[in-house]
């Protein structure tokens, strides 16, 4: 498994996230993800990545995990966020931004990671 934290951004949002890449290190985790239906088949295509914001207070998506994009509706900025991390996992560093209005063309630079001062 790979881990990544990473710092979901849109419009008056921030949603910090653990976003975890479903791999089988052995055959006792192939099996028992096999068993749970993760079909871990090069072939597949894209990788399984489960994503879960860490905050309590996140309203309605908090404790929740999915690995389907579609689950987070009615959430646009989760879902739109979970489709970019599954599609640019390898190019995405722990800490990293996931800008929603910047993959959906509403802004011309993504935002900075809050950490460093509020981005306008």
């Amino acid at each position: 498994m790979q881990v990544k934290l990473l710092e979901i951004r849109d419009s008056g949002t921030f949603i910090p996230v653990l976003a975890v890449k479903v791999e089988a290190a052995d055959e006792a985790e192939r099996y028992l993800l096999e068993s749970a239906g993760y079909v871990l088949s090069p072939d597949r295509g894209e990788p399984y990545i489960l994503l879960a914001p860490i905050d309590p207070g996140a309203g309605a998506c908090a404790g929740k995990i999915n690995y389907d994009p579609d689950e987070w509706y009615p959430s646009r900025t989760l879902q739109v966020a979970h489709e970019h991390i599954i599609r640019h996992w390898d190019e995405l560093e722990t800490g990293a931004v996931v800008d929603v209005e910047y993959l959906l063309g509403k802004r011309a630079e993504p935002k900075k990671p809050q950490r460093l001062g509020r981005s306008r």
